[in-house]
């Protein structure tokens, strides 16, 4: 068998398998979401479905699949249908480039568990997070509806404010660390410190500005309940809702994942160097964490106002962040023009 052909088994493996586990991370989000939050609450979250409401996401699944199938009056019929799978594609996508853990060796050959390793992979994670909202605009355009439409403005200007803060905050650790390549990023922080530890302002202004992108409380501006009914997804019933449902809290995860990578460390952790598989694990947990701030967030904090929202984007997060790019860039240069290898 030729390496070519090996190599292409192995990536549609690898694509399958991220596909598959993000599906169901998705699915059981929302379990631990409702868990989560009805603890914050003080009230018991769901317990009806199987043991500790466990196939609660199995029921929402049947109930979606079941529900019925409809288009608006007035609606550009093809681009209704489209504008559910740009947003589920795009949130896959991000995640081809992030490797979740060390090389293992199975039966002499060396698996690297990263679907896609390219040079520029911060330039194509930056790109494919762009991308998503192609889906949210067109949904909104394309429902016929005032308040999907008013959903779908704000979306685009909530990521032309935050998606700046977040290229920026990334800007600062490729400073540091003299490489666009994901893997090559981990292998710094394995080499010197996790990336958070040197860049404390960059990861909050990261995580603020994620917060944003994905639509999540406090900024859940382009589906506030109380002013648009649900926002851009306002018409959209069934399996096209649900769609845009997992691509939500994929991209939740997807996000995590970045700021677990580029800040934490990655996989890296105790023993790691002997037993290859703690990666796995030690990832997972990082991630984990991060998504219960989302959720502990969501319980904790008001929906803020749409003024508020921009002008924390504008006059705060994107000015704080260009101060603190030239504070790296000035210290990596009185280090003697690049950060230690």
């Amino acid at each position: 068998m030729s390496d070519l052909l090996v190599t292409i088994i192995e990536t549609i493996i690898k694509g399958a398998i991220v596909i598959g586990v993000l599906m169901t991370s998705f699915a059981y989000m929302t379990w631990l979401e409702r868990k989560l939050v009805g603890r914050f609450q003080l009230r018991p979250g769901p317990n009806r479905a199987g043991p500790f409401g466990l196939l609660f996401p199995l029921a929402d699944g049947i109930k979606l699949f079941l529900k019925e199938d409809f288009v608006p009056v007035g609606a550009d019929k093809v681009t209704f249908f489209v504008a559910p799978l740009i947003s589920i594609v795009t949130a896959l996508l991000a995640f081809a480039v992030i490797p979740i853990g060390p090389t293992i060796n199975i039966f002499g050959y060396e698996l690297h568990p990263i679907i896609a390793n390219p040079n520029v992979g911060i330039l194509f994670i930056l790109a494919i997070a762009s991308l998503g909202v192609f889906g949210i605009v067109l949904a909104g355009w394309s429902s016929n509806s005032k308040f999907s439409l008013i959903g779908a403005l704000r979306a685009s200007a909530q990521l032309i404010s935050y998606e700046l803060a977040i290229g920026i905050s990334i800007i600062s650790v490729i400073l540091i660390v003299g490489n666009l390549q994901i893997t090559q990023i981990i292998e710094w922080q394995a080499k010197n410190v996790w990336i958070v530890l040197l860049q404390p302002v960059a990861f909050i202004i990261y995580f603020l500005s994620a917060l944003a992108e994905t639509n999540r409380a406090p900024f859940d501006m382009p589906e506030a309940e109380h002013e648009l009914t649900a926002g851009y997804h306002t018409e959209y019933g069934g399996m096209r809702f649900a769609l845009f449902f997992a691509a939500e809290y994929i991209n939740i995860v997807t996000v995590s994942a970045i700021a677990t990578t580029l800040f934490l460390g990655g996989y890296l952790g105790p023993f790691v160097d002997q037993f290859p598989i703690l990666g796995f694990l030690y990832f997972a947990l990082k991630v984990f964490l991060c998504v219960f701030v989302f959720v502990w967030i969501r319980a904790t904090l008001p929906r803020v106002r749409y003024d508020q929202l921009m002008s924390l984007g504008w006059k705060y997060l994107i000015p704080i962040a260009i101060a603190w790019l030239m504070i790296t860039a000035v210290g990596v240069v009185w280090l003697g023009g690049s950060a230690p290898k």
